[in-house]
């Protein structure tokens, strides 16, 4: 971690750009260029400096003697007075770092840069060649001028000259126009769900994340940031409230650099150990080259203790090994200390448009189908994994493949030390049937790495039929599960949504009425709110979800609809059913939500006297269900879970979307038979933290 924080420390030393908040109006002017026209203020001053740094800037002789080809780069500014100063320099001698301190040190005070009339001060990044070559001015209005910047730059590789090359471009958010994704967090969505989601709109809102493309059609996210933008003249003050720690923006390029932290202090009422914590730090980098490939990477350090039943939840999660614990959503977490965790991650993608109809992913992250708070399809509680995605929107469709490289980390399958390794790939088409209907059609296979059998080019296909396929593999080659979605806008307030999924049904026993234990299948039903009761920026939302015992299990284990221990759809698995309540309202920088998560779950006893799989369980052997018929919802030991969590808080910067909240969960969980693996609790969790808020957390288990 600490060479992590070392290459930011590197870029942040290298690497700025002219900033300061917005693009300004003037840059900052040299007496030699008041009389210049405001088109070539700019180029002129682009030149002065340049010039000036030639002229006055000595070459120190072990530079000359040892022939060293290079550039020194300096971080500068011009403050609001008019005055250069040195922020950073960053070259191989100690020589040239004092000469270039030195030279900045002789300049001139200049007209500061202005922003609607006021004076503002710039940050500039300047690359000095070495050795040194006249700089040339390239007017704007001088067309016979033949020398052009790439000529320049041509020139300087192929060693015919070097010059000094300044390249100087305020940062213009192309972050909120880019082919990136929004990082997905249902507090942030609701932000512009509405927007999303009103009658008449094209747009297709159940496959997640989002592209910043896709959303700039319906919402100005990078509006909507900027009207957050506190007034605050110093350079950290921008950067705690406003601005990207590093922002960069070149000629068909640009990168942003911020470090990431979540840090969290609480109490638990029910834990041995009440204090709880959690301190995550990390580097989050976005980036673009050219207009159709973007990319992003993070980085996490953490460690953390967390309330007890959120600790035996990510201790029944266990990978095979030393290690402990699985944290739900992050990964394997080792021992830290005597009672904490220890969990790094990384997440990363790539994403290029060929075409303005294609988006094509390749990465480590997690995906989401579905409007609602929770999906019966695919949804983003699982660790992080390995994908491949391909988005192709046309007419009123919108077609989504994804490919998934899944681990199964169970001690009974691993080998050599190895966890194994299974593959799903699953299609999602959205249809806009009308400026109120939305359809979606979902099928999702699941196959393992059995038999030298790898990667399965059969599907592969992006347009193939899942059903079909393994058919022709055989029956036990894979678990294709099919699903349906469906969204009505009833008005441009009210939105109703649902999913359906089907991962194995018997006809002959639904019209039999004998409540087979092969009828595995789960409904969604919600509604969502917006502006309730004419308040801007409300979003009240209600949620049933419902799923049979014994879905997404299969009688192979491995084929089972999980990863890394843990659901790849709903965080309970199966044989539940499950009431959500949710209300979310923000103004201005500050935000509050609340949500009521009630239901009703059927758990195994998993004693020596009843040892049967009731169906909640979809790592349990289906062999030895409890019976082939009479299954309901809740069989087992039936469990009655309540779960409300308010959180409350304030945006300190939108550009990275840094909050301070404070957070209060209260749980009870009762059981009707207490066992080893199933246990009473009644839990008040308290906790207050600053974090940077780029995934869903989820603590109702």
């Amino acid at each position: 971690m600490k060479q992590i924080w070392l290459v930011v420390i590197l870029m942040i030393s290298v690497y700025c750009s002219a900033q300061d908040g917005s693009v300004y109006e003037k840059p900052p002017v040299f007496s030699q260029c008041a009389s210049e026209s405001i088109d070539e203020m700019k180029s002129c001053f682009n030149y002065t400096l340049n010039n000036f740094l030639f002229t006055n800037f000595k070459v120190p002789q072990i530079v000359k003697d040892e022939f060293y080809k290079g550039d020194v780069q300096i971080l500068f500014e011009v403050n609001k007075e008019g005055d250069f100063k040195v922020i950073y320099v960053d070259a191989i001698y100690d020589e040239l770092k004092t000469e270039s301190k030195r030279v900045f040190g002789l300049l001139p005070k200049v007209k500061p840069a202005t922003y609607n009339s006021n004076p503002t001060f710039v940050q500039y990044s300047i690359s000095i060649a070495i050795p040194l070559a006249q700089p040339i001015r390239v007017l704007t209005n001088e067309p016979e001028v033949k020398l052009t910047q790439k000529d320049s730059l041509n020139a300087t590789l192929s060693g015919e000259f070097d010059e000094v090359n300044a390249e100087l471009k305020p940062y213009e958010k192309l972050e909120y126009s880019s082919e990136l994704n929004v990082p997905f967090t249902h507090s942030f969505y609701a932000r512009f769900d509405d927007e999303m989601n009103a009658i008449g709109t094209n747009s297709h809102t159940a496959a997640k994340p989002f592209v910043y493309s896709d959303v700039a059609k319906y919402y100005d996210i990078k509006a909507d940031r900027e009207s957050l933008i506190k007034e605050t003249d110093s350079w950290l003050g921008r950067k705690l409230y406003n601005e990207h720690l590093i922002e960069v923006q070149g000629k068909d390029y640009w990168f942003t650099v911020d470090p990431i932290i979540d840090l969290q202090v609480g109490r638990d009422s029910e834990a041995e150990f009440s204090s709880t914590w959690n301190n995550t730090r990390g580097v989050f980098i976005q980036a673009g080259l050219g207009k159709r490939f973007n990319l992003t990477a993070s980085v996490y350090e953490s460690q953390g203790r967390f309330a007890d039943y959120f600790n035996q939840y990510a201790e029944s999660l266990k990978a095979f090994g030393p290690d402990p614990a699985v944290i739900p959503g992050r990964g394997i977490a080792k021992r830290f200390k005597e009672n904490s965790y220890d969990y790094p991650i990384a997440e990363a993608y790539l994403s290029y448009t060929p075409a303005e109809f294609l988006n094509i992913q390749f990465g480590h992250g997690k995906n989401f189908i579905g409007d609602g708070y929770r999906s019966l399809l695919q949804s983003d509680v699982a660790s992080p994994y390995p994908f491949l995605k391909l988005n192709a929107s046309f007419w009123k469709i919108k077609y989504t493949s994804t490919w998934m490289w899944l681990k199964d980390v169970r001690d009974e399958v691993v080998e050599d030390g190895a966890f194994f390794t299974k593959y799903m790939a699953n299609h999602y088409l959205s249809w806009n049937v009308s400026k109120r209907l939305n359809i979606g059609l979902f099928e999702s296979v699941m196959w393992a790495d059995t038999n030298g059998r790898g990667f399965d080019v059969n599907y592969l296909n992006p347009i193939i039929f899942f059903r079909a396929i393994e058919f022709q593999t055989g029956q036990d080659a894979g678990n294709a599960i099919l699903g349906l979605s469906s969204k009505y806008k009833w008005n441009n307030k009210v939105n109703i949504y649902g999913q359906f999924i089907v991962d194995e049904f018997s006809l002959s026993d639904i019209t039999g009425g004998e409540k087979s234990w092969k009828n595995k299948l789960g409904f969604q039903l919600g509604v969502k709110y917006f502006n309730a009761f004419k308040v801007d920026n409300l979003l009240l939302q209600a949620e049933y979800n419902q799923v049979r015992p014994y879905t997404y299990s299969h009688n192979s284990i491995i084929l089972n609809y999980a990863h890394f221990n843990q659901p790849m759809a709903h965080l309970w698995g199966s044989n539940f059913r499950e009431l959500v309540l949710i209300g979310r309202y923000n103004y201005k920088r500050w935000f509050g939500d609340a949500k009521i998560v009630m239901g009703q779950r059927g758990f195994d006893f998993n004693t020596p006297e009843d040892n049967f799989n009731y169906g909640g369980n979809i790592y349990a052997d289906e062999d030895s269900r409890n019976a082939n018929t009479g299954i309901t919802i809740g069989q087992g030991n039936k469990t009655n879970s309540f779960m409300t969590e308010l959180q409350a808080g304030y945006l300190l910067n939108p550009a990275t979307n840094l909050k301070v909240f404070t957070n209060i969960i209260y749980r009870d969980f009762n059981p009707e038979a207490i066992t080893a693996s199933t246990t009473n609790s009644n839990t008040l969790w308290f906790s207050v933290g600053l974090r940077t808020d780029l995934f869903n957390w989820y603590n109702d288990f």
